[in-house]
This record gives C-alpha cells, sequence and structure tokens, in this order.
C-alpha cells in the first residue's frame, strides 16, 4: 500500500490513454456479462420444466397441428395420468412491439398440469367460469399497468381480427425462469371465435411414472407412425430446449464471442502497459539507483495493470448487473434474464486474468532492467 500513490501518478501521467484503456476493458466486460446472461436464462429455463410432463406435438414442427381425436388415444396410453392440449395465438396489444406469449389452453386439464403458475383460488375461480378470461403474468401487469377485472384487446395477426378479453387472475411462477410474460385464455374461446376450425398445436401428457417416459415417448410416436399425422414426443425440458437450439449454437456462439472480444482487449491493454514502460524506462532505472528492489518495481508495473482492469471490468459487469436488473425489457423475450452473481464472479475473475497477463511482461522488464544500459539508452 505504500506504493499507492506512486501507481496512481504514474496511472494519471497521460490520462487520456488510461481513460481509453480502461473504458476498452468496461466494454468487454459489459459485453461479455450479457452474453453470458442469455446462457445462463436459457440453462435456467430448460431446467425449470419438468421431465414429469411430455409434449406430443407434430413430427414435422409444432406449427403443424394435431387432430383433437388424438386426445383419447394418448390418455389411454399406460403411465399417462392426465392430457391437455394448448394453441399458440400470437397477437399484439396496441402495436406491433407489445409482443408476448399467447397460450388458448384447455383450462379445467391444463393448470393442474402446472402448479407452478401461482394463481390465488378466488382468481382462478373467476377465470373458469367466464368464457372470455384471461390470466397473465406479473410482468405483463407492471409493463402495460393492467388490474384484475380490466378488458384488454389483443390484434391478432395469425387469426385476424380484434380480440377481447377481461383480465381475472394474475400468475407469478415460484421461479421467474419459467416465465412471467404469458397471457393465457380459454381454448372454448379460441375453437369459437375460429368458427371450429382450430385444433389442438400441441398436447402435453403428465406422468404417472416419469421414469417411464423414454419408453412412453417411443409408444406414442410409434402409435400414430403411419397415420396423415405423425408425432414427435419428448419431454418438457427437451421440448424447451428444442426452442432454444432454434436460436443456433448459442453457448458456442457466446464462447467464440467471449473469447476474440478477451483477446482483442488483451492486446489492448499489453500494449498500454507496454508504452507506458517504455516512456519510464530512466525513471526506473532511477528509482533502482535510489534503492527499490526488482520486487517493487515488478509490483508497480504490475498494479498499474490491474487497477486499469479492475477498474474497468467493475464499471463494465456492474453496469450490465443495473441495466439488466428487476424489470429489464430483455425478460419479454427470455424469461428470467439476469446478471446472475456466478457471472459476476466469473468476470471479475477474468478482469483480474486480464491484468495479470497484460502486466506480466513489462513489469518482468522493468524488474531485470539494467541500472547502466538503461541510463544509456536515455542518455
Amino acid at each position: 500500500m505504500k506504493f499507492a500513490r506512486l501507481v496512481w501518478v504514474n496511472l494519471m501521467r497521460n490520462k487520456r490513454r488510461t481513460t481509453l484503456t480502461t473504458l476498452s476493458v468496461a466494454v468487454a466486460l459489459f459485453l461479455f456479462s450479457t452474453l453470458r446472461s442469455v446462457t445462463t436464462a436459457f440453462d435456467s429455463a430448460a431446467n425449470v420444466f419438468s421431465e414429469s410432463r411430455l409434449i406430443t406435438q407434430a413430427a414435422m414442427g409444432i406449427t403443424f397441428p394435431l387432430p383433437q381425436a388424438y386426445l383419447n388415444r394418448l390418455q389411454a396410453v399406460e403411465g399417462v395420468r392426465s392430457v391437455s392440449w394448448a394453441n399458440w395465438f400470437g397477437a399484439v396489444y396496441v402495436k406491433p412491439e407489445n409482443f408476448f406469449a399467447q397460450f388458448a389452453v384447455d383450462a379445467e386439464s391444463y393448470f393442474p398440469l402446472y402448479p407452478e403458475v401461482g394463481v390465488p383460488a378466488e382468481q382462478m375461480e373467476a377465470f373458469m367460469v367466464e368464457r372470455t378470461a384471461a390470466i397473465v403474468g406479473r410482468r405483463l401487469v407492471e409493463r402495460f399497468g393492467w388490474s384484475v377485472g380490466q378488458t384488454v384487446v389483443l390484434q391478432g395477426t395469425i387469426v385476424p381480427g380484434d380480440w377481447e378479453f377481461t383480465i381475472r387472475g394474475i400468475y407469478t411462477p415460484e421461479d421467474a425462469s419459467f416465465g412471467e410474460e404469458t397471457f393465457y385464455f380459454h381454448y372454448d374461446y379460441f375453437y369459437e371465435m375460429t368458427n371450429g376450425r382450430a385444433v389442438p398445436g400441441w398436447y402435453i401428457l403428465g406422468l404417472g411414472q416419469p421414469d417411464r417416459a423414454p419408453a412412453i415417448s417411443v409408444e406414442i410416436d410409434a402409435m400414430f407412425e403411419n397415420s396423415s399425422n405423425p408425432t414427435k414426443t419428448q419431454t418438457e425440458r427437451a421440448f424447451q430446449t428444442g426452442f432454444i437450439t432454434m436460436w443456433g449454437n448459442v453457448g458456442f456462439l457466446v464462447r467464440t464471442i467471449g473469447m476474440a472480444v478477451f483477446f482483442a482487449i488483451l492486446l489492448v491493454a499489453a500494449n498500454t502497459m507496454m508504452m507506458a514502460a517504455r516512456e519510464r524506462i530512466g525513471e526506473h532505472a532511477v528509482l533502482k539507483t535510489l534503492g527499490f528492489q526488482n520486487g517493487h518495481l515488478f509490483g508497480i508495473v504490475l498494479a498499474e495493470a490491474m487497477v486499469i482492469t479492475l477498474v474497468g471490468g467493475s464499471i463494465g459487469i456492474l453496469g450490465a448487473k443495473v441495466l439488466f436488473g428487476p424489470g429489464n425489457p430483455v425478460n419479454s423475450f427470455i424469461p428470467g434474464f439476469a446478471v446472475l452473481p456466478s457471472t459476476m464472479a466469473l468476470g471479475f475473475g477474468f478482469a483480474l486474468l486480464l491484468g495479470l497477463v497484460s502486466g506480466i511482461v513489462p513489469a518482468w522488464q522493468a524488474a531485470r532492467l539494467s541500472v547502466v544500459q538503461a541510463l544509456r539508452r536515455v542518455a
């Protein structure tokens, strides 16, 4: 600590260079924290869904519906405790930018399969008896200023028209990764408003024996293999992971970008420290003649690099934490998106590593500096 003032004076000698290097590190760590938060949100979203529920969808993709007649055959499969179904609606509120997930569900069978959709009992009762009722996530309520009993109108995109709903319930899941921006309404209403043309988009199967999920999946798909609507059955967790893979290999993309950013900023920081060290060769020689040991110079130069990367890293990481705090807009697209403590810890670790790697060479050169040769070079 007794050399702290000397370190600070050296850093402030070229304020512009120090500031720009610090900001470069801040941007790099901000980008790292943001990208890694995407992967942690995706992982959390996949893990929060149950292995005791199966999803049966059309083999050609979720955009292809399945016949209503499949319901009875699915209910008859041994090991299947209950069956429900749902449809993706696809609508916007007021303007196209206000997009969120909407599902038409068979309420009587759907919500018992999803106890994690926490709705007060009295609100659920009101929802069940009203054809145009809706249950919405807490974040939707906060986002649009809705309230229980309010009537909202959604503009259909897949099924055009103005659809009127009355909010009768607000759900708050135990795990935010489940998503708090979903809009649920009655499948019966959807069926009536499409003049009976609506059919299930996918089926949800509750299992009495979750350990038999692979065997039951194979049995169901074999049952419909030769039909005009073959199926693909998988656990809900695998189904959710399938959605994530639609974005591409996010993990590989993030790691690749992260490595590129790290090496780019490493070169910037290392170049800054090398330039600073070369400019002060004469000063280092004078310090040695005044009694500074090799270890002292090594520590001073390395500390300068550490200060730049740790300060810059702190700005970037804490900036991402504040920006993507509660209520951030990214949750509309990636439920549970947040900068986790583990991401922050890893970011600070990278900042520390960046300081060590960028400062080790100039620090070593300063420590091994020959006083005679150094004075001759600056003479």
